[in-house]
């Protein structure tokens, strides 16, 4: 059994377990030296949330990391019957504010995709980019699974690219924190780590604060105030967060979004599982569709007010009029 596959079956066992039960009251691993992690100081979602996501979390590592591992023979290198698998299984969007170009982060690299014509996959890496977000030009954060052909550990923690994904760098977490959704705003970054169901923030990238367990599938940073929090859930649907994190609420007639995307303060965005693409103009208090989409949403980004890429299982899609209309940017 090859050492990536070990990894696959060793998180797959990970999250069952954590599935079939309920989270042990203040039980963490031990954090990397240098590295503090804050025991959160709110409820989150409680222990019924994750009695009741349990078949969901299964059935999503699954899906998120076994099934395109095997499609990409083991993740993370070309495949060797089928060979590069290209922009395929999108985690995250994002823009450089250097000269707007979007990139894809996806289970087999990041590529820089273009207005027309094939996409680019930055430095022949495959690095399994899971989280992904842009803090300022040229400027990348991430999280993920390394390229088997690094001798990293199988979780990247958080990384840094200062120079558009040429080159990362370990920041904080390595070996331990596997972040499916990272997000940086108000001199913080927020992050999701998928292994251990924390929501965490830190100020300086390097030590963390658990801020509460709560299992999501994505979330958003208001960018009017650094603690109000939208987030998607499997138990919940829509759930909001006015502590900065440490607690989340059910939202009341929320649609099912599972995407988010909040570039400006009175325009939220937010995509269905079915394509419905959602518009908040009272920070999720009420929706209204604007469009729909091609595909189940994997990735959404909102560059300003009424321009938004959406990547889905059928491809990269961009709109200019607040998702009322898409065009297809880029098919693999």
């Amino acid at each position: 059994m090859s050492p990536r596959w070990r990894q696959v079956l060793s998180e797959v066992e990970e999250v069952s377990l954590m599935a079939r039960s309920t989270p042990p009251a203040r039980k963490t691993r031990k954090s990397p030296a240098k590295v503090a992690v804050t025991p959160p100081t709110g409820p989150g979602l409680g222990t019924r949330g994750w009695l009741t996501i349990s078949s969901v979390l299964v059935f999503a590592v699954i899906l998120s990391i076994v099934l395109p591992r095997v499609i990409g023979n083991g993740g993370g290198q070309a495949g060797a019957d089928g060979g590069d698998p290209g922009v395929a299984h999108v985690h995250g969007l994002g823009i450089d504010p250097a000269d707007s170009t979007l990139y894809a982060a996806t289970h087999f690299g990041v590529f820089r995709i273009p207005a027309s014509g094939p996409a680019t996959r930055i430095a022949d890496r495959y690095q399994d980019t899971m989280g992904f977000t842009v803090v300022g030009p040229r400027h990348f954060l991430g999280s993920g699974h390394p390229d088997e052909r690094e001798n990293k550990p199988g979780r990247l923690g958080l990384i840094e690219s200062t120079d558009a994904g040429q080159t990362w760098r370990a920041l904080s977490l390595e070996g331990e924190a596997d972040f499916h959704a990272l997000k940086a705003a108000h001199g913080q970054v927020y992050g999701f780590d998928s292994g251990t169901a924390r929501f965490m923030v830190t100020t300086d990238r390097r030590t963390w604060q658990t801020r509460s367990i709560t299992p999501m599938i994505d979330f958003a940073v208001s960018p009017a105030g650094p603690d109000t929090i939208l987030a998607t859930t499997q138990e919940y649907g829509l759930a909001r967060s006015t502590d900065g994190g440490r607690s989340f609420a059910p939202v009341k007639d929320a649609p099912p979004v599972v995407v988010l995307a909040w570039q400006a303060p009175d325009v939220l965005y937010g995509v269905t599982i079915t394509g419905a693409v959602m518009a908040s103009h009272d920070a999720g208090g009420s929706w209204q569709q604007q469009g729909s989409l091609d595909g189940r949403p994997e990735a959404l980004v909102a560059e300003s007010k009424d321009k938004i890429y959406a990547a889905t299982e059928s491809g990269i899609y961009a709109s200019t009029d607040g998702g009322r209309t898409f065009t297809l940017r880029y098919r693999g």
